[in-house]
């Protein structure tokens, strides 16, 4: 089968950096779905594993990809959830081979039926951002519900970005919260006001007077999405007494001792984490995958698409990385078929 991966850590504008191979097709076993796979979306997460991590252990090549709309094929002798022929939306585990395959093997447990709502190419830009979102929002914040949160804020910094892009809907659905997100030049900014925020203010600048002046002196809960490091001694500042923060990417050190004096309190959150430890809670991706379908089914909820930048090859992915790279993009960048 068709695929694309990489040898060795190298930055996109390397010739080797992405190249276009043939693997063989995998075979299902236990609760592996194998999947036809029609669309996927370019993360972070790719790039950076592009960029520092080489292949997985026996692996000559690292195939990465995490988000994926497809089509049951064949099934594991132990799978439940599915049947041939159905079609399905994931975002996949950071230690097993990726999406940018014709074929690709995943655990039932972290897939859902995709929304019938959405096109294949559609679809593919939501399951890892929604994970994301909606986990820190119900699962480290303990938010659901419009009573919950009623009154708070939140602040989401990135709101433009693909996380932001669906946290932005679903804080606005799922909560009572008055949503707040961050973005720097006015395209973004239209992005995020017609994604449901109340209200966007600039990330390049100082956050706290911009808070103010929309009577938002403080805020209960702030989602850190993007360049962490940057905005966290801001965040401390406008954060209010008893917040949460919950962050999402990796800056290289994070001091929770200021914390302390507001007694707030701070979450990881990384999808990954279930599928990669196959924890108890695991099938909860599955769960919170068919909320969110059925949500998307009913008009609630709206792909968060920003580019489609053709079919699944090495060109065309080097130019997704280099896209998402650049720290410009608005919603997810996504790419159709083989």
């Amino acid at each position: 089968m068709k695929g694309v991966g990489y040898k060795k850590p190298l930055p996109i504008s390397n010739l080797d950096s992405l190249i276009d191979i043939e693997v063989p097709v995998p075979t299902p076993s236990g609760r592996d779905l194998l999947v036809r796979i029609e669309a996927v979306s370019v993360n972070p997460a790719d790039t950076k594993l592009r960029a520092g991590v080489g292949p997985l252990p026996g692996d000559e090549f690292r195939i990465l990809g995490f988000d994926g709309a497809g089509v049951v094929i064949d099934t594991g002798e132990d799978v439940e959830l599915f049947k041939k022929g159905d079609e399905v939306w994931y975002a996949g585990s950071v230690v097993r081979p990726g999406t940018n395959a014709e074929y690709h093997l995943v655990d039932e447990r972290i897939v859902g039926l995709k929304p019938r709502t959405l096109d294949f190419t559609q679809a593919a830009a939501l399951p890892l951002t929604a994970i994301t979102a909606w986990e820190l929002l119900v699962d480290r914040f303990g938010l659901r519900g419009k009573s919950s949160g009623h009154g708070d804020s939140i602040l989401i910094i990135g709101g433009a970005g693909g996380v932001g892009s669906i946290l932005t809907q679903l804080a606005r659905k799922l909560t009572g919260l008055n949503v707040i997100t961050t973005a720097s030049r006015p395209e973004t900014s239209a992005w995020c006001i017609e994604l449901g925020a109340h209200f966007v203010i600039d990330h390049t600048k100082r956050l706290k007077p911009q808070l103010e002046s929309i009577r938002f002196p403080t805020v209960n809960y702030i989602a850190a999405l993007t360049a962490s490091d940057c905005h966290y001694p801001g965040m401390i500042e406008v954060l209010a007494p008893e917040g949460t923060i919950g962050m999402i990417d990796d800056p290289p050190h994070v001091d929770v001792k200021p914390l302390k004096d507001k007694s707030a309190s701070f979450h990881w959150e990384f999808m990954f984490a279930r599928p990669k430890y196959q924890t108890q809670s695991m099938i909860r991706q599955h769960e919170l995958l068919s909320s969110v379908a059925k949500m998307v089914d009913n008009g609630e909820l709206r792909t968060t698409i920003g580019e489609n930048v053709g079919v699944i090859n090495a060109s065309n992915l080097k130019k997704a990385h280099t896209m998402l790279e650049s720290g410009r993009t608005r919603g997810k960048i996504v790419l159709t078929g083989f």
